[in-house]
Formats: C-alpha cells, sequence, structure tokens
C-alpha cells in the first residue's frame, strides 16, 4: 500500500504533491477529531454508572462532542478539496505531458496499435484515475489514520485491548495483502482488454470508407464484437475476483471486532476491567475497524492507480528524438542526402540514395507503390532519424537543428488532410496563431477556399467536424493549403497532395498549390503526369534505391520504369507514381 501512494506522489508534480501531503496531514487531524468521540462516551458512561451527572459533565461531554464534529467537518472540507484538485490536476498536466512527449517521437512509433494504446491510456486510464484517485487515495489514507488513531488510543484505556487492536489490524493487512494480489492479475486483464478494444474500435472507424467499399462489415463488425465482448468479459472476472476479497477482509475485520468485544467481556467478568472501561471498550471494538474496512476496499484500486501510473510512464519513457539542437537559419535551402539509408526493423526501405535538391526548385519523386518515396521526404524533414548516412539542409546535418527552428523551413500538404474540431480560422492560423483575420483571408484567397468558406453558414468561424468530417475532399486540401500559405516555409512537401480528387476540385486546387508553391523549393511526390512533368528533375525510387533521375524528357529517352509508365502504365496494376 505504502509502495503504491509512494508511486502515485512522485507520479504528481511538487505542487499537486504538497496538496496531497496537506491532505494528509489534514487526514491526521481528522483521526484526532473522530476520536474525540471515545473520551466523549467515557466520561458519559462513567457520569451515568457514577450517578454523577451535573452541568460540568454535560459541558464536557458535550464540548468534545462538538469540537469533534465541527473539527471534522472542517477538516474534511480542506482535506477533500486538496485531493480532489491534486489528482484532476495531475491527470490533466501528464495528458498535456504526454502530447509534449509525442510531438518529438519517431513517427514510425505511430501505427494503430500505438494509436489504440495512446487513446486508451490519455482517455480511459487517466479519466479512471482522475476519478477513483482522488477517492482511493483519501479512504486509504484516512481509514489507516483513523484506524491507527483509534488503536492508539485504546492503548490509553487499556493494553491488552490495544494489543488485541493491534494483532487485529496487522491479520487485516496481511489478508488484504494476498486479495490484492489476486485482484491485480484480473486488473491487468481488464487494462489490456481496455487497450485493444480502444485500438480495434479506431481502426474500424478510421477505414470505414473502406469497410464500405469492400463491403465487409461483417468481418469487422466481428473484430470489434469480440473485443468488446472480451473487455465485458474482463470487467465481470474483475467484479467476480474483487467481491468476493474485499468480503473476506469484511469479515476478518468484523470478527477482530468480536474479539475485541469478547475480551472485554472475559477482562470484565474477570474482574480486571471495570464497567465503564467495558462498555467504551465495545463501542470501540466497532469504530477501530469500520475505517479500515473502507480502506480496505479502496486499496484494490490503489493497485489500478499503479498501473495506470506504469502505462503512462511507459509512453514517457519512449525515446525521443534528439531536439536540442542549435536554432540554425541556413544561409540558403540546398538539400543533400549522403549515402542514406533506413529500415523499419530488418526491413530495408532505403538503400544507398545520395540525392542532391537545389533551393527554389522542384523535385519530383515517382515510382512504384512501397519503393520509399514518402520516406524519403519524411528523413528529409527528419521525422526519422537516418540508420546510414547523412541528410543536410543548407549545408547542416538536419540533426544539427534543434526540432523547431527545423520546421520553420519545412510546410506539408498530405493526400490525407487532417482539421481540428474548431473554427475554420483557427485551423488555417494553426501554425500561426497570432495572425490577424485578415492576413486569414488573404491565405483562404490564395488557396482558393475563400468562396465556399463565405458559403457555410458561419463563414471563416464555422466549426468543422473532427478530423474535417464535415467537408469534402477537395475542401480540406484547400484549407491544408491555405494553412501551408499562411506558415510561408521555404521548403513545400506535396504527398499525393491532388490524389483522388474529383474534377471539379482540382482546378482550383492545381491553382492553390501554384499559388503555395511560387519561388519555393518543391518536393512532391505525385502519380500524375501533368503534375511532374514539368519538375526541374524527376526522381524515380523503386525497391528503396534511385533507378533513374533527370527531366521527363531526358527520362522518356532511355529504357526505365519511367518510359514504361508515361507510354503504355504496362505495370498500374501493380504500382503507381505517387
Amino acid at each position: 500500500m505504502l509502495k503504491m501512494l509512494k508511486k502515485f506522489f512522485e507520479f504528481c508534480n511538487e505542487k499537486n504533491r504538497k496538496k496531497f501531503y496537506g491532505a494528509v496531514a489534514l487526514g491526521v487531524l481528522d483521526a484526532l477529531f473522530g476520536a474525540m468521540r471515545i473520551p466523549a462516551a467515557f466520561f458519559a458512561i462513567s457520569a451515568v454508572l457514577e450517578n454523577n451527572i451535573n452541568a460540568n459533565t454535560f459541558i464536557t461531554v458535550m464540548g468534545f462532542m462538538a469540537v469533534s464534529t465541527v473539527g471534522k467537518m472542517t477538516v474534511n472540507r480542506f482535506s477533500h478539496m486538496k485531493q480532489t484538485e491534486g489528482g484532476f490536476d495531475t491527470c490533466a498536466n501528464k495528458r498535456i505531458e504526454i502530447g509534449e512527449h509525442l510531438r518529438y517521437l519517431p513517427m514510425g512509433y505511430f501505427n494503430d496499435t500505438s494509436l489504440g494504446h495512446i487513446t486508451s491510456v490519455t482517455t480511459n486510464t487517466l479519466e479512471q484515475m482522475s476519478d477513483i484517485a482522488t477517492r482511493a487515495i483519501m479512504m486509504v489514507l484516512q481509514g489507516s489514520i483513523t484506524t491507527l488513531v483509534i488503536a492508539i488510543g485504546i492503548f490509553a484505556f487499556d493494553v491488552r485491548i490495544g494489543l488485541i487492536s493491534l494483532a487485529g489490524i496487522l491479520i487485516f493487512l496481511l489478508v488484504n495483502t494476498v486479495t490484492n494480489r489476486k485482484i491485480v492479475k484480473v486488473a491487468d486483464e481488464k487494462l489490456e482488454a481496455d487497450k485493444e478494444m480502444v485500438g480495434v474500435i479506431l481502426e474500424y472507424i478510421q477505414g470505414i470508407a473502406e469497410i464500405r467499399n469492400y463491403n465487409i462489415f461483417s468481418q469487422n463488425s466481428s473484430r470489434v464484437a469480440k473485443s468488446v465482448e472480451r473487455k465485458k468479459n474482463a470487467d465481470i472476472k474483475a467484479e467476480i475476483t474483487a467481491i468476493p476479497a474485499v468480503g473476506f477482509q469484511m469479515l476478518v475485520s468484523k470478527l477482530a471486532g468480536v474479539v475485541i468485544a469478547g475480551a472485554s467481556l472475559y477482562f470484565y467478568f474477570n474482574g480486571t476491567m471495570q464497567l465503564e472501561y467495558l462498555i467504551t471498550m465495545l463501542l470501540c471494538s466497532f469504530m477501530v475497524f469500520e475505517a479500515l474496512d473502507s480502506a480496505g476496499i479502496y486499496t484494490a484500486l490503489l493497485k489500478v492507480i499503479g498501473k495506470g501510473v506504469d502505462l503512462v510512464e511507459e509512453i514517457l519513457s519512449i525515446e525521443q528524438m534528439d531536439i536540442n539542437g542549435e536554432d540554425i537559419h541556413p544561409a540558403n535551402r540546398d538539400i543533400h542526402l549522403e549515402h542514406v539509408s533506413f529500415a523499419y526493423g530488418s526491413r530495408k526501405i532505403i538503400d544507398d540514395v545520395t540525392l542532391d535538391i537545389k533551393e527554389k526548385t522542384t523535385t519530383a519523386i515517382v515510382g512504384p507503390s512501397g519503393g520509399g518515396k514518402t520516406t524519403i521526404t519524411s528523413l528529409i524533414a527528419r521525422f526519422w532519424d537516418v540508420q546510414e548516412g547523412v541528410v543536410t539542409l543548407g549545408g547542416k546535418d538536419v540533426r544539427d537543428y534543434s526540432f523547431d527552428s527545423l520546421m520553420e523551413n519545412f510546410s506539408f500538404v498530405f493526400q490525407r488532410v487532417y482539421l481540428f474540431e474548431d473554427t475554420i480560422a483557427n485551423n488555417i492560423r494553426f501554425g500561426r496563431p497570432e495572425a490577424s483575420m485578415d492576413q486569414v483571408i488573404a491565405a483562404a484567397k490564395k488557396a482558393c477556399c475563400h468562396e465556399f468558406i463565405k458559403a457555410l453558414p458561419d463563414g471563416y468561424d464555422t466549426v468543422v467536424g473532427e478530423g474535417g468530417a464535415t467537408l469534402s475532399g477537395g475542401e480540406k486540401q484547400r484549407i491544408a493549403i491555405a494553412r501551408a500559405i499562411m506558415k510561408n516555409a521555404p521548403i513545400i512537401i506535396l504527398d499525393e497532395a491532388t490524389a483522388n480528387v474529383d474534377p471539379e476540385n482540382e482546378k482550383e486546387l492545381t491553382e492553390a498549390i501554384q499559388n503555395l508553391t511560387k519561388e519555393k523549393t518543391i518536393i512532391m511526390i505525385a502519380h500524375r503526369l501533368k503534375t511532374v512533368r514539368n519538375a526541374d528533375r524527376i526522381v524515380v525510387i523503386d525497391k528503396g534505391r534511385i533507378v533513374q533521375q533527370g527531366r521527363h524528357e531526358e527520362l522518356m529517352n532511355e529504357e526505365g520504369i519511367y518510359r514504361n509508365f508515361v507510354s503504355g502504365r504496362k505495370k498500374a496494376v501493380s504500382w503507381k507514381i505517387a
């Protein structure tokens, strides 16, 4: 128990840790105020038995009761507030910390599995922790402190009963430890089922278009149903395990109370305990384990909190890319790749690539699907670090840049655009939050999206659904271009930015891209001939290697993948220029 509390307190930042420590101190006061009922009862019983009821006795007893009641109410209020603030604030801060940590993880970390795990931890796990951490820690600490104070008070009345109370507490803690070991096993299963269900549902939602296109609802629905069923079974198993364990703990505490009562009666009939002490000890037999019962119930939740801490720390311990470079402002934006290689695990994606991209030129990267085109652009922008070779920008290794100063040089427009659930204006000014409304509108006009935005119910204040779900693909693409125009970076990376765009939007999207790319260094991954044929250089990638490069006319005059694609698209079934 103490180990779990220590783990959680170390998990909190210093400010919230102090709140919990303050709550512990107030908990001691609360226990002392509660224990004042014992002497109050003793004085009242003694007065009745001795037939010595007078004003002084009445005032003394009522004084104890009043101080006990008012003190407990006051202390409870402040203690509860400190723990509530500490619990919710800690979980809120950890969500922000995870978000900041994810900014500098290699992009290779992010896949359907990791996204499901991250989503589960930042939603389910931290939500459970913010909800139960306050109650669990409050009840465990309060129950333990109250029991300890009452037990000490019993020692002041009768050492023998005090020792019996102490023995009962130790037996209870032993039983609690054993039962909690069983509970923590099923708690792990429950958390694993939570993570799996979130991942499966997330994948289902993200792939709903493909599921609909290929009419595979039954197969994917079955996966979702199985994950939900597993989650349900894990929850039921957790309850079935916890209820008997908690019931056995309570039985032990009740039996310990019975032993205290029986021993008190024995000592009284044996003539070694006075009647007023007997009655007081009988009252204490109920009081001493009452708080411990509540603490015992919530100690199982401490295991859940501890597991939640482990899951959060697991994400925060994932090694980040080295981002502590210099704030470099290069004299030029020439890009050079020198003998660059990169692999996902054991699978080599880029194999000994050397490439020069001059400032303010347009480079089109084409080749079979899976050949490594997107990976090359990711290495240039340092979404991943190269494993062999070097990538330089303006003559400086991209790893020498601080991450933020490196990102100032790049804007991206991807085939799959993500818009945040916010106003269109805020989505456009995402990279420059301080931008004025006039600047937002100017960027939108250049991106050819001003007209359709003005036609929306609330114009630029229209809130788009998460991911931009309320807009068409072409509209989202143009807003993404407006966002890139707003950033005004010198290097633009276009990853299939015009793929799958309907003819109605293609003209406006092409014009928007032309406005974005004026006087810029352009690196484009594209599968449409008219998009790449005017590039200053076309680089053909196959199986992680550069197999051809040159202008359109040069590549058409030599045998190879590029001419085969352009002349007959004979390999269009197996690959696409993208």
